[in-house]
């Protein structure tokens, strides 16, 4: 943690709290994910253990977002990720009239092709969400939170919960 400079709290998930840091070095921003394990004999959430495999099986991906390093931190450990402005849900819920036509096509063609790359690299996202859905400064959308993600078995050998959170 001694490499990144906090600077602001952005939000809290069901795993830990985001916070927008500044990497000392190459001040260079990213969103800081910080995971406590709430008791030490339990181990590594299997939330966080699937959203890393995942996002370590993909390579850079321009609609997913990146992974930059993993390290522990007193008892628990941070990932560091891109640092995106948004997200769909906030981008709606401010919005001062409906998105645009053209607005709405774009997301839409953005959240396919993230999709797309997911399933070509046999990850199956199970919790896509406004709220996963991050949006840059530039307007460009990302698949975010990959916590119930699988690596999906084309050959039918894995067995898979039908309980998963996209709509």
């Amino acid at each position: 943690m001694d490499q990144y400079c906090i600077l602001g709290r952005i939000g809290e998930g069901a795993h830990g709290v985001v916070f927008k840091a500044k990497h000392v070095e190459t001040g260079e921003i990213v969103a800081l994910k910080k995971v406590a394990l709430r008791r030490l004999e339990d181990g590594i959430p299997k939330q966080a253990l699937r959203e890393i495999k995942a996002l370590q099986e993909m390579e850079d991906n321009q609609y997913v977002v990146q992974l930059k390093a993993v390290f522990p931190h007193g008892a628990g450990f941070v990932l560091a990720f891109e640092f995106m402005l948004s997200d769909l849900a906030e981008v709606v819920r401010h919005a001062q009239r409906p998105l645009a036509q053209a607005q709405v096509k774009s997301y839409l063609q953005m959240l396919l092709k993230g999709v797309a790359f997911c399933h070509a690299n046999n990850i199956v996202h199970r919790d896509l969400k406004p709220a996963n859905l991050l949006i840059s400064a530039s307007g460009q959308l990302k698949i975010a939170d990959f916590g119930l993600a699988r690596v999906f078995s084309p050959d039918g050998s894995r067995l898979y919960t039908h309980q998963v959170a996209t709509r």
